[in-house]
């Protein structure tokens, strides 16, 4: 018995030094491919303004009578990069605008508070500083339907329409696990640190529209800002958001929701919630697509399609 112990003690030890020279293997090649990528990310794909001090980036293609302001979704690396699938398929008729906010993509990460008060009004700044003007045709992903939301309750002459792109609403969040997402987040910012997070963008998990250039870029903003301060900062204010949200009447504008089969959103009924929350507006529409959260990386063309029919008939 003693010596089947050591035998397994030496298995284990053996086991812990393989994997302590992994992850130290990791760690040095990210640190190696960080440096090696700063030329790729030294410029933004965009143009910066400077809010509170530091820089913001914003970026345009296309011109239109409507203007298609895209918001990314919780930790979404490089927004710009993210949304090209779609709004390359739009910007021959419309205008097409994406924010990326403080910690996303080109944009600087601060260490501030990230109330979607704040939020939004910093992205309300940016705009004006870029010189553009609304009102605006909304198209959030994810958990900036919150945001979007706030944006056409406390300022709806700039608020055209809103076009969800499996947008989060209120709902969604009532018995949302936050202990176990800031856990999560965590770990993952610290995969991050390590260089572990890299590994998890490789060419087959990024969008297939995007030029070999466009995923080296994609990559090395991701693995250079995945889940920072910013976003675990977002995420601890999303409670209070929607506590005001709920203080406020529903904001009744022309609303088309494109919406996942849910799986990947990690809230059981999810379409159900799209559906509900639309239940009593004026003009509004829910589209269930067969496909995972990101739904304009995967369904760009129907979306395309339908959001075109949607914005000629406003």
């Amino acid at each position: 018995m003693k010596k089947i112990a050591r035998i397994t003690g030496k298995i284990l030890l053996l086991l812990f030094i393989v994997l302590v020279f992994l992850i130290g293997g990791i760690f040095i090649y990210n640190k190696i491919m960080l440096a090696s990528e700063e030329e790729l990310i030294e410029k933004p794909i965009g143009q910066y303004v400077e809010v509170d001090g530091h820089k913001m980036n914003i970026y345009t293609e296309g011109e239109g009578s409507h203007t298609l302001l895209f918001l990314s979704g919780s930790g979404t690396a490089a927004p710009v990069l993210d949304f090209k699938s779609l709004y390359s398929l739009l910007s021959s008729d419309y205008k097409i605008v994406v924010i990326e906010k403080f910690g996303y993509g080109f944009s600087d990460v601060v260490d501030s508070e990230r109330s979607f008060e704040t939020i939004l009004r910093q992205d309300r700044e940016a705009l004006t500083k870029a010189g553009i003007e609304g009102p605006y045709i909304l198209c959030p992903h994810s958990m900036s339907g919150i945001e979007a939301i706030m944006w056409a309750q406390d300022y709806p002459d700039e608020v055209e329409a809103i076009v969800g792109l499996d947008m989060a609403l209120p709902r969604a969040y009532d018995n949302w696990d936050w202990d176990s997402t800031m856990k999560k987040e965590r770990l993952a910012a610290f995969a991050r640190e390590l260089g572990i997070v890299r590994f998890f963008y490789s060419d087959s998990q990024l969008p297939e529209e995007l030029t070999d250039e466009e995923k080296k870029i994609y990559r090395a903003l991701a693995a250079s800002k995945a889940v920072n301060t910013c976003i675990i900062n977002e995420g601890l204010a999303i409670p209070d958001a929607v506590t005001e949200i709920d203080s406020n009447p529903k904001p009744d504008i022309p609303m088309l929701m494109f919406v996942s089969d849910g799986n990947e959103t990690g809230v059981e009924n999810w379409i159900d919630i799209q559906r509900d929350y639309i239940s009593d507006l004026t003009n509004a529409e829910v589209i269930e697509l067969d496909c995972g959260h990101y739904v304009h990386n995967y369904k760009q063309d129907i979306i395309a399609e339908k959001l075109v029919e949607f914005i000629e008939s406003l």
